[in-house]
């Protein structure tokens, strides 16, 4: 992979939250996800390890911790075990200068920690602090572990994904954490607003795994109660429109295809020479359509089989239906939109040189996010992170050797 844009680092940089500091005690994929929104957009980020590391740090590829370096970049790693007293007493101080502290530890650990939000509150009025857990701080499953595969299958969205005669599926990637972390870093700025803006002082914020991955399904729940329908596994296709499916092409490939609008439902039967579709009382209307997806389909992928890939884009594109090529990760690299968007770009990397990896999202046109450090050696920051809160030689060289003072 090469030709993608250049981005050098430079701890000067300054993004929109600038001085905002944020301590993030969390482990794994949705504080990471949470704090690195927040780094991207210039907020100094401390990582608060335990000497062993954060688990991320062990998702390997081949022997490389290419999620740590993608998710941990603009970030300081601190090592505190804070089983210690001296540890204890260096986290307290970077407390007090904190904005944000996000933690995800099973509910009541924080408590049995001496670090309740409480406790917390007492010593920082103004700190926002971030609560992750899989099911939430209460409720009968507030204890039980909630890593995101777990919160997959029980939010619904397993059920509904795969096809009708094989076994729900699970997204291959941490796909709740992600987007938890994405609404946790939505519900911290607003936190923070809140407070400058002088409508609240410090306060909680409650995330679970389970509620945002939930709220995805969208309408489900009033479906539901108002049909008394369970909307079950329809593979590619969809409950709610069609055409929509992955259609299969001449020479093996894939594209994707949404009909979702009357509009461009009608033209897509117009191109695949079936014009006569759209008179018909069983396609004539969405709800129609939805009703004989099996129909539909089997007009739509005849068309895709008897044309190549490339051939049945352009003839689709031109004639302006929704369509898109199916993409591993090689396909997206050498897209020319993904290259002239600088969706990927190339980062410098101390271990290969330089690193691809996504680009800052979403895309600010006055205040964008920064490209300040690389993700960070395990405890790299460490002397550096305690002098800044006050901590003496001594202090900090008794954390350094992991002893208790």
């Amino acid at each position: 992979m090469s030709g993608f844009a250049k981005r050098q680092f430079d701890p000067d940089a300054k993004g929109p939250l600038v001085g905002t500091r944020v301590l993030d005690l969390s482990r794994l994929v949705a504080g990471n996800m949470l704090s690195l929104q927040l780094a991207d957009a210039g907020a100094d980020v401390i990582k608060i390890e335990p000497p062993a590391g954060d688990p991320l740090r062990d998702w390997k590829d081949d022997g490389h911790s290419l999620y740590w370096k993608t998710y941990s970049r603009n970030k300081r790693s601190v090592v505190l075990n804070l089983r210690q007293e001296a540890a204890m007493t260096a986290l307290w101080a970077l407390i007090a200068t904190a904005d944000v502290f996000i933690e995800n530890f099973r509910p009541g650990t924080l408590e049995r920690m001496g670090l309740s939000p409480e406790t917390l509150h007492a010593r920082n009025p103004n700190l926002i602090i971030v609560r992750i857990s899989g099911f939430g701080q209460t409720g009968p499953y507030a204890q039980f572990p909630g890593f995101g595969t777990i919160i997959e299958g029980m939010s619904g969205f397993a059920y509904r994904t795969g096809f009708p005669d094989r076994e729900p599926v699970l997204p291959p990637l941490a796909l709740a954490d992600m987007i938890a972390g994405v609404y946790g870093s939505s519900a911290t700025v607003t936190a923070l607003l809140a407070r400058d803006r002088g409508y609240a002082k410090g306060q909680v914020i409650d995330l679970s795994l389970l509620e945002p991955m939930f709220s995805v399904l969208g309408p489900e729940a009033a479906i539901y109660q108002t049909t008394g329908k369970i909307k079950e596994r329809v593979g590619s296709a969809s409950n709610t429109a069609a055409p929509r499916n992955v259609y299969r092409c001449r020479d093996g490939k894939y594209v994707a295809l949404s009909g979702s609008t009357p509009q461009v439902a009608r033209r897509i039967f117009e191109i695949i020479g079936r014009a006569d579709m759209n008179q018909d009382p069983r396609f004539a209307t969405n709800s129609e359509r939805v009703k004989n997806r099996d129909l539909v389909d089997e007009a739509v992928g005849g068309w895709f089989a008897r044309h190549d890939h490339d051939e049945a884009l352009k003839i689709m594109r031109d004639a302006g239906a929704t369509v898109g090529p199916i993409y591993n990760i090689a396909d997206a690299a050498s897209d020319p939109h993904f290259v002239e968007r600088e969706i990927i770009v190339d980062v410098e990397d101390d271990e290969f040189g330089s690193l691809p990896m996504h680009n800052i999202v979403p895309r600010l046109s006055q205040t964008p996010g920064v490209w300040r450090r690389p993700a960070p050696a395990l405890g790299e920051h460490t002397a550096e992170v305690l002098a800044e809160a006050g901590l003496d030689r001594g202090a900090i060289e008794t954390i350094l050797q992991g002893k208790a003072a």
